[in-house]
């Protein structure tokens, strides 16, 4: 007989997570920080180690009802409590509450005299008391390298920190522990080398005097997770991380179409506009009128009741709005409305992804239909065009991904071919225009046309593009001898055509009128003709009439004498050949 099969018992536990409640951080952690664990958060000074610890376990109180501890050996509780009521964390609250419990541990070497062996048993003490009073899950220790600067036997130190870490694990405790990064480590005195079932590096960096902020999740024992840098924002919300590198396209597309806001270009795309949650890019030279058709789809949008918001790196909300007035369109009555808002800010202000964050939280507040960037080009002052390209994709994807429509401008060079742009990003959007300057007789004009629009059909004829005091205006561009003709060439060619058809009108009406005169001849003969043959067959018809009486008065005559005479009724002089009598008698 076979041996039995040896049943293999497959493992089926499964890392349990705690969730962070920051936004981002639980998606790119695939749910959060591991579950009665530590986890290490290490970065250089002033990345934001002290906040994401915090912000864990508030975050963790409010939305979860996990009390939390947090153990500082830098700060006081009370330079805590203030430094974090900026952020709207009221910690004196949440301790009223029992929702959060603050220490602080104070370290000073020089308050420290060693005498013989000693250990953090005091510190045990002192923790497990602070989790018990409030039945802590969560808990912090900021910075606990702190603590090697009070002790110099580092030996006793490190076997004392892996008991502590070991004593939160038995405590079930999900542990956020904070260290300073080192020159060429994680940490200054290698906590990463204990404290290794995930590891979470801030980075706060100044190149080219604009600051960024990044986050990377170094490693993650037991759990899938994103390895990208992840830019990151501090702000009156407090933590938040845009985990943006790793969307696929698999976005949804619509059929439903949504006017340009100007009725020609409509035309032009098919009679019915943009597809709704595409991408449009509008490229030219400056003063083509970039802003100005961005300006008419954010005040057609607003008019259907949706809202727009215009991400503007180059000019004031008031300075647009007031530019804007000029050609007709009053945004300002939708910014009271509260259907348009501005975001505006100069590229340098910080760095690339800070400005990506930044959007994206504003786009999740406002939650819009159209957003306007406006001018990309602007972009590069901040980074590389790699970067600013990347940085573009992601963002196109992003909104594509929530079907809200996107509106870029693009400045092009004019020494640059036109049908190019200055990010490199024209194969990312759906609908491409590009408005050029036409010059000729003297003039500067300006045309329009569409290098592509995926999915539907659309013009391949150039069109002049004027401003007017009613809006954007698109008129047919004229080809003359010279080559296309706009502007005064355009008003005199329109003239010139105009004398034309006039000449033309002339000359028909004046082969109408001998028409008229011709058929008014040949009818006035018909009638002559008809009255004279009216005429005559009115005499040939007597004529008839009278021979026949004549034939009937000789008929009479010849049967009158037949009957004189008694003999037989001769035939009629219609009748055919005449036949012999019968003969009678007896």
């Amino acid at each position: 007989m076979p041996k039995p099969t040896k049943k293999v018992k497959l493992s089926t536990d499964i890392l349990q997570k705690t969730p962070t409640g920051i936004k981002g951080l639980d998606e790119i952690t695939g749910g959060g920080l591991p579950q009665g664990r530590p986890t290490l958060v290490c970065g250089g000074t002033g990345c934001g180690k002290t906040l994401l610890a915090m912000e864990f376990l508030v975050r963790g109180a409010i939305r979860f009802d996990e009390p939390g501890v947090f153990m500082s050996f830098e700060e006081k509780s009370e330079e805590l409590t203030k430094n974090f009521a900026s952020l709207g964390f009221d910690l004196d609250e949440l301790a009223t509450c029992k929702k959060i419990a603050l220490d602080f541990v104070h370290i000073e070497r020089s308050e420290i005299e060693e005498t013989g062996e000693y250990d953090l048993e005091g510190l045990f003490v002192r923790l497990n008391y602070a989790i018990d009073s409030i039945g802590a899950k969560r808990i912090a220790l900021d910075t606990i390298e702190t603590l090697f600067s009070g002790f110099s036997n580092e030996v006793i130190l490190r076997a004392e920190l892996k008991r502590l870490f070991r004593f939160l694990k038995d405590k079930g405790i999900t542990a956020i522990i904070t260290g300073e990064q080192g020159e060429r480590t994680l940490t200054r005195f290698g906590l990463e080398e204990y404290v290794a079932d995930c590891v979470i590096f801030l980075n706060h960096k100044v190149e080219e005097q604009v600051a960024t902020r990044r986050l990377r999740i170094v490693k993650y024992r037991g759990s899938a997770h994103g390895t990208n840098e992840y830019p990151f924002l501090i702000d009156e919300s407090g933590f938040s991380v845009m985990p943006i590198s790793s969307l696929g396209l698999d976005h949804p597309a619509s059929s439903e179409r949504v006017s340009t806001g100007v009725p020609r270009l409509d035309t032009m795309l098919g009679g019915k506009g943009y597809y709704r949650g595409s991408s449009i890019l509008v490229t030219g030279t400056a003063g083509t009128g970039k802003s100005s058709l961005a300006a008419h789809f954010v005040a057609a949008a607003c008019r259907r009741g949706e809202r727009c918001l215009y991400f503007a790196f180059e000019e004031s909300q008031n300075q647009i709005i007031r530019n804007m007035r000029s050609i007709g369109i009053d945004l300002e009555q939708w910014v009271n409305k509260g259907l348009l808002e501005f975001r505006n800010s100069r590229p340098t202000l910080y760095g690339l992804e800070m400005h990506l964050v930044t959007m994206h939280k504003a786009i999740e507040v406002l939650n819009p239909a159209i957003v306007v960037v406006d001018p990309i080009s602007n972009l590069v002052a901040a980074a590389s065009l790699t970067e600013v390209k990347s940085m573009l994709s992601r963002l196109i994807d992003y909104l594509k991904m929530k079907q809200i429509t996107t509106f870029c401008t693009d400045l092009t060079s004019a020494a640059d071919s036109l049908e190019r742009t200055e990010v490199g990003n024209s194969s990312l959007v759906d609908t491409w225009l590009l408005l050029q300057v036409l010059e000729g007789s003297g003039e500067r004009n300006r045309g329009l046309y569409i290098l592509k629009s995926r999915g539907m059909k659309h013009s391949n004829q150039v069109r002049e593009f004027c401003l007017s005091d009613n809006g954007i205006q698109l008129r047919d561009v004229y080809i003359g001898p010279g080559g296309v003709l706009t502007g005064a060439g355009r008003v005199a060619q329109e003239a010139r055509e105009r004398v034309e058809i006039l000449e033309r009108s002339q000359e028909i009406e004046l082969k109408q009128r001998d028409i008229e005169r011709k058929k008014a001849a040949i009818e006035a003969q018909i009638t002559a003709l008809r009255v004279g043959f009216e005429a005559e067959k009115e005499d040939l018809e007597r004529a008839i009439a009278m021979e026949k009486l004549h034939q009937e008065i000789l008929a009479e005559e010849t049967r009158a004498m037949a009957r004189t005479r008694q003999a037989d009724e001769l035939p009629s002089i219609k009748g055919n050949s005449a036949k012999p009598g019968k003969r009678g008698g007896k």
